[in-house]
């Protein structure tokens, strides 16, 4: 799986992929500009994995950027963690609390069910954050880590989640 949080709503964009790479990365940050065409700038923060920092990556984005100069979509800005600081990004929470809710101690009878299941586990983080905004991480999603804030402090990755 793919995906992103966008920070200020706590929504999850995700998409299933069959491996982690750059071509993931680039179709993750089309589906984000499509999504948030109406915003000036996206920006992307993620950890140091090499699909995160690649040039091909780096290159899509200029040539995003170069696209859009005349208003036709946001621009995208890149801010990456420092190596070895996965622990500082919040997402690990959000998928901590997923894996900890339905994937742990799970028996799906195929690949689908399982997929359905986080696609409703998602659906359903996302509606709870539109309607309740400040309580982000806390009534319905207590197993997360941490509160999907960011903050220096959070350990965002658990350590028994690979």
């Amino acid at each position: 799986m793919t995906a992103a949080l966008e920070l200020s709503g706590n929504q999850v964009t995700h998409f299933y992929s069959g491996k982690k790479n750059t071509a993931e990365m680039i179709r993750m940050m089309e589906l984000l500009v499509e999504k948030y065409h109406g915003r000036r700038k996206l920006y992307l923060s993620w950890d140091a994995a090499s699909w995160h920092i690649s040039k091909r990556l780096c290159q899509r984005v200029e040539e995003h950027n170069v696209s859009v100069l005349g208003g036709g979509g946001p621009m995208v800005e890149t801010a990456p963690l420092p190596s070895g600081a996965q622990f500082l990004n919040v997402i690990e929470s959000v998928f901590s609390g997923m894996a900890r809710s339905i994937i742990h101690n799970s028996d799906y009878k195929t690949l689908d069910d399982a997929k359905m299941a986080i696609n409703r586990y998602f659906a359903n983080r996302n509606a709870h954050f539109v309607q309740h905004p400040k309580r982000a991480g806390r009534k319905i999603w207590g197993k997360e880590r941490q509160v999907a804030d960011f903050s220096e402090a959070n350990n965002c990755k658990d350590p028994r989640y690979r």
